[in-house]
């Protein structure tokens, strides 16, 4: 139902997007969209780039007096820092980024050609797309947030700020785990009829997808492999105020590939940043000789930002799953099957 495509590098004039699929009828609010924007720029550990850039939204199609039309919307956000074409040539490959699969892969002679659209940032991208999500699902009572859980083992806040106080004086970088949640979405959001239906399954794909992200877990994820069935289903229980319910959400608010209205939980990690400021060994491209990787300008720790992208991310696969549940076309029309829908199955 949604399609969404991004454009743009790192350095280059500007970051685009166009979501196709939003229905008429949306009220968008371009300050929240900028709101989002800010939030992902912001963290303790994030680099020099945040202090240039100040990322704004520009919509230039498919809303009139901020109203969606149903047509595609259209955001573009310049980038001030513009100097693709001044930068220098990159001939040493860093370990853990795109830079040499993405080389030989493409034939290309210079690595920057990578680099600059392998970059994160082009989920400033997913973060403006996921703000109008957001919007779209917040008329249905849904909302989505999220929380660092770790860094580096770490897990409270005088913690992480001193493990990242380390990786910046020793040169370093730093990774960790952040948590997801969406809150009032309701029973039926996805299928379990295709692989490729399934509500988990879209997560999946939509957090892993984002740059540096390397595991993602729904609920009790791991933590069902280290213990028996009869301790982690959520057993099932009714009465006739709350209709079916249950007391733990271990599943996360997933069940066989379908939302079951509990909270969504999800987790995943985001590695290290792969640009070091004490550069691991590498090889020039060209000389084939020892060298050390490239340094560019970079952060030191993004675990909170991801967390905002994820956010985004997942909001995209909810609009898109409420969308195909209750259909696309009118936001008025879609309010009144989703009525429909909740009265039939609060008397199931």
């Amino acid at each position: 139902m949604l399609r969404c495509l991004t454009a743009g590098e790192s350095h280059g004039e500007g970051i685009a997007a166009i979501l196709e699929g939003m229905p008429a009828g949306l009220k968008l609010d371009s300050e929240y969209i900028n709101k989002q924007l800010k939030r992902r720029q912001q963290g303790f550990g994030r680099g020099k780039r945040m202090q240039i850039e100040n990322d704004r939204a520009v919509i230039i199609s498919g809303f009139k007096k901020n109203i969606t039309l149903g047509s595609p919307i259209t955001i573009l956000i310049k980038n001030k820092d513009a100097s693709i074409e001044k930068l220098h040539k990159v001939t040493s490959a860093r370990p853990g980024h795109a830079d040499l699969s993405g080389l030989l892969k493409y034939g290309f002679t210079d690595i920057r050609e990578v680099l600059e659209r392998a970059s994160a940032r082009s989920t400033a991208a997913t973060v403006a797309l996921g703000a109008i999500c957001k919007q779209l699902l917040s008329e249905f009572g849904i909302t989505i947030s999220s929380k660092v859980l770790s860094v580096v083992g770490e897990t409270t806040s005088a913690g992480i700020k001193a493990v990242i106080s380390q990786a910046i004086a020793s040169k370093d970088t730093a990774g960790g785990v952040f948590e997801v949640v969406a809150k009032n979405v309701p029973v039926g959001l996805g299928s379990y009829v295709q692989p490729d239906r399934r509500l988990d399954s879209r997560l999946a794909q939509a957090v892993i997808s984002i740059p540096g992200i390397k595991s993602f877990e729904v609920g009790l994820g791991l933590g069902y492999a280290f213990s028996f069935g009869s301790k982690v289903h959520d057993a099932i229980y009714y009465n006739k105020q709350k209709g079916f319910f249950r007391s733990t959400n271990n599943a996360g608010g997933i069940e066989g590939g379908i939302s079951n209205g509990q909270d969504i939980i999800l987790r995943a990690c985001m590695k290290p940043i792969a640009t070091l400021m004490n550069p691991l060994d590498s090889v020039n491209i060209h000389t084939k000789k020892p060298a050390k990787a490239a340094q560019e300008r970079s952060d030191v720790c993004v675990v909170e930002s991801a967390g905002v992208v994820a956010e985004s991310a997942c909001a995209l696969v909810l609009a898109d799953a409420l969308l195909e549940k209750f259909g696309a076309d009118s936001l008025a029309d879609i309010k009144k099957a989703y009525i429909n829908y909740k009265n039939r199955i609060a008397y199931a």
